[in-house]
């Protein structure tokens, strides 16, 4: 797929979106632009099976609004699919003639298992995970997969989603004792026929679609929670039980102003989350993850990456696309620091071993440390632990990443307490210590290539009794900056590490044997 810019148009049966995913300059990707329409298209289906003919209309308003976004943003291709709502219509094929009559677009019938393998693809994309179960519950279909390995194993597509459902047992926003108990019967019955589904007890089921992103956001407001985040989300089955019976109770005006909740999805979100408990029991599930990504960003990855749509290594390329965002950064000091830090660490993890998941933020940290120079360099410390929090870094769970932050941003302790203050209920003291650490390995990994010129091509790394001795080896020049800034740095870092770093030259001409 070639062109800087693709549109992407879901024709769900709850709501209509647009993503414009852009490919800049440097090589990176990133949303240019989306859009979001209602459409309660399940909703509007006559007792004929047929979507009427102002219901079309109005879904090619939305369109054609579409498309003119998809003009000012020069998109080189769009591609539209549509999902239950129109695939079950009776009149379906009159609905996509008249929409490419009046739109000029395609439009692309995915079947419940396409629908499940992009959202397969979406998320497993997106998310550091090897086993699980996936849960799409769209407006007109819910889609269940298995998935081991990071392969997809099973699927089903159901015929019932959040807005049908709602419209055969909702009343006025409400889900009475005696509809939920019909409803649930329905989903339990229709598990039971899949013979897979149960089988795998002890995975975590993870949600796509607004249905439990929804649920996502009023958790995290329910329990103030201060990651800005719902993707990579756990949430227990208790929780979401609860949250259940406090929304169901709710009269709808009520539920609209709960927070978290936006207000086209208030009577909806109920008969979603009722199916989401009955899967998640028919399962035997674990605990529920969200996932931000999905369907869209599956056929992103089909339609741009066609050959190799799946990537080996999520944090890898989450993290390759970051830095490719802010090409700011000296990329050749980048590199430098990143592969220093990486040598120091291992010497020192020999004697004092700390987490395998250490070496992960590390180098994660050592690669990002100086994007936030795309805003302001003398403030880019604080600029790069901003950028990492708020930024698309796959692969990572929550505290990992506000650990990576703080460790790319590290100056001093009382600097990356300050830093981690509104979020430090997600770590512990353990945690902080792990960021003092590599924090303070970040900054003299930084020091011995201050200069920016690269003059250490290698450098051997021992320890003796409480010496880190760093000893280059033919460096192209004096290193006076560089042995200035380690000497600074040096009675900080005793105090964390125990052992006092030095840039010895005394044996510089012979390589010794590194640890």
């Amino acid at each position: 797929m070639t062109g800087q810019r693709i549109g992407i148009i879901d024709i769900g049966s709850n709501s209509v979106r647009l993503v414009v995913y852009e490919k800049t300059a440097n090589g990176a990707h990133r949303v240019a632009d989306s859009s979001k329409r209602p459409a309660r298209l399940s909703e509007r289906i006559d007792e004929n099976g047929c979507l009427p003919g102002a219901a079309i209309d109005d879904l090619i308003d939305t369109l054609n609004h579409f498309t003119m976004i998809c003009t000012h943003n020069h998109t080189s291709h769009i591609r539209a699919v549509a999902t239950a709502a129109i695939r079950n219509a009776n009149n379906r094929s009159e609905i996509l003639a008249r929409i490419h009559s009046a739109t000029g677009l395609s439009i692309e019938l995915l079947t419940g298992e396409d629908e499940a393998s992009y959202g397969f693809l979406g998320m497993i994309n997106s998310l550091h995970i090897r086993d699980g179960l996936l849960i799409d519950i769209g407006g007109g279909s819910t889609e269940l997969s298995l998935f081991r390995n990071r392969v997809l194993v099973h699927s089903v597509s159901f015929p019932f989603g959040c807005v049908s459902f709602n419209k055969r047992f909702g009343t006025k926003g409400t889900l009475q004792d005696e509809d939920l108990k019909a409803l649930e019967a329905i989903v339990a019955e229709a598990a039971r026929n899949e013979t897979w589904i149960g089988e795998t007890a002890g995975l975590p089921l993870v949600g796509v679609g607004g249905t439990v992103r929804a649920l996502g956001k009023m958790h995290q407001a329910a329990y103030k929670y201060p990651f800005p985040q719902t993707h990579n989300y756990p949430i227990t089955s208790e929780h979401v039980d609860e949250l259940f019976h406090q929304m169901r109770k709710l009269p709808l005006d009520k539920r609209r102003k709960l927070p978290g909740l936006s207000k086209d999805r208030a009577d909806v979100v109920v008969p979603g989350v009722a199916i989401l408990r009955v899967l998640f029991r028919a399962t035997k599930a674990t605990y529920y993850r969200i996932c931000g990504a999905g369907l869209r960003d599956g056929l992103f990855h089909a339609t741009r990456f066609p050959n190799r749509p799946k990537l080996d290594d999520v944090l890898k390329y989450s993290l390759t696309n970051l830095s490719a965002l802010h090409p700011e950064a000296p990329k050749q000091h980048v590199l430098q620091v990143n592969r220093i830090s990486l040598e120091i660490y291992d010497v020192l993890n020999y004697v004092q071993p700390l987490t395998p998941q250490s070496r992960v933020l590390l180098d994660t940290a050592s690669q990002l440390f100086r994007i936030g120079a795309s805003i302001d360099y003398y403030e880019y410390a604080r600029h790069s632990f901003y950028l990492i929090v708020n930024s698309q870094l796959n692969g990572l769970t929550h505290r990992e990443m506000i650990m990576t932050a703080a460790i790319a941003s590290y100056k001093s302790k009382g600097r990356a307490r300050q830093h981690i203050s509104e979020y430090k209920e997600l770590l512990n003291e353990s945690d902080l210590e792990v960021i003092y650490k590599l924090g303070s390995l970040l900054q003299l990994s930084t020091a011995l290539d201050r200069g920016e010129t690269q003059a250490i091509a290698q450098l051997n790394v021992q320890l003796s009794g409480y010496q880190l001795l760093l000893r280059p080896v033919q460096p192209r020049g004096t290193l006076a900056v560089e042995r200035r800034e380690v000497e600074e740095l040096a009675s900080e870092f005793k105090k964390l590490w125990g052992f006092t770093p030095s840039l010895d030259f005394s044996s510089t001409h012979v390589p010794s044997k590194t640890l």
